[in-house]
């Protein structure tokens, strides 16, 4: 039995897909870490299609970090959720993009009764 169908035949749960999301990254200049840096981090468990570093203030020490390969991007996570960089413990979930919907539509309802109290 080789590799491929080895993966072929194990069950993943529902949550898994391509795409990690990644908190608790550093974000201070001097200890930011770069794309490059984050290439260097992922990249040892598989191909990487794209990154992307949070740059808002809301979004600081966070990133997307999209595999080619679903079972690439299991298995940093097995490996890198806890990995310690410049200090800080990573968290790494999978993206969920129903439960990212669901805190958006928070926020804006959230907002709306703000500005609903404020009048």
């Amino acid at each position: 039995m080789n590799a491929a169908s080895a993966r072929g035949a194990a069950r993943l749960p529902p949550e898994v897909n391509r795409i990690l999301y990644v908190r608790n990254l550093p974000y201070k200049t001097e200890e930011a870490l770069s794309t490059e840096e984050i290439y260097d981090i992922f990249g040892k468990y598989g191909a990487i299609r794209q990154i992307r570093i949070g740059n808002r203030p809301d979004t600081r020490g966070t990133a997307f970090v999209v595999y080619e390969d679903i079972y690439d991007a299991k298995n940093a996570i097995d490996h890198l959720s806890g990995f310690n960089v410049c200090g800080r413990y990573l968290i790494v979930l999978y993206y969920q993009a129903q439960r990212m919907q669901a805190r958006m539509d928070t926020k804006k309802k959230r907002a709306e009764l703000d500005k609903l109290k404020a009048q």
